[in-house]
């Protein structure tokens, strides 16, 4: 019973011991990769978001232009034949105001996406593919100012094709 007793003693002082001897905690966590992009990559990334982004805001306002054009045309035909009431004159009025200045708004707009790109090392490589789609622009703001809408909107659509040759371009 004595040998049982040290026996059972010795391995009670030697168990903290092999509890302490680990002192390396191990983990299942693998270690991070480590990911840094590109300065230029991230600015030719954002200069095609720019783009995509115009993209959108032409389309779905083209889409729109569509039905509100062919009730200005049919609101016009009724005004010249003296059948609009003073209320529907007063929308078609608002309405065209509302379109060119909108026509105007995209002149802008892709005015600046000209000199951004003409200016940044980055993205000065496409701005050969982009240049006009200000011109373009300006030439529907004209079309619109003089109610030929449906030009207008053609004029749109071509700087339209010109922005996604450029996406395909940054692709």
């Amino acid at each position: 019973m004595k040998k049982a007793t040290i026996l059972a003693l010795v391995f009670a002082l030697f168990l903290p011991l092999t509890a302490m001897s680990q002192t390396r905690k191990r983990s299942s966590r693998k270690p991070r990769a480590t990911t840094t992009t590109h300065p230029a990559a991230t600015v030719v990334h954002d200069g095609a978001t720019r783009v995509a982004d115009e993209v959108k805001r032409l389309t779905r306002f083209l889409y729109l232009l569509g039905g509100v054009a062919k009730g200005i045309e049919q609101a016009d035909a009724a005004i010249r034949r003296n059948e609009a009431s003073p209320a529907i004159v007063d929308q078609i009025q608002k309405n065209k105001a509302t379109i060119k200045t909108s026509f105007a708004e995209f002149t802008r707009r892709l005015d600046k996406l000209e000199i951004d790109f003409r200016s940044t090392p980055e993205l000065n490589r496409y701005y050969t593919t982009l240049a006009g789609v200000a011109a373009g622009a300006a030439a529907a703001e004209n079309q619109a100012a003089a109610v030929h809408l449906d030009q207008a909107g053609r004029s749109l659509l071509s700087v339209v094709d010109r922005l996604t040759d450029v996406l395909l371009e940054m692709k």
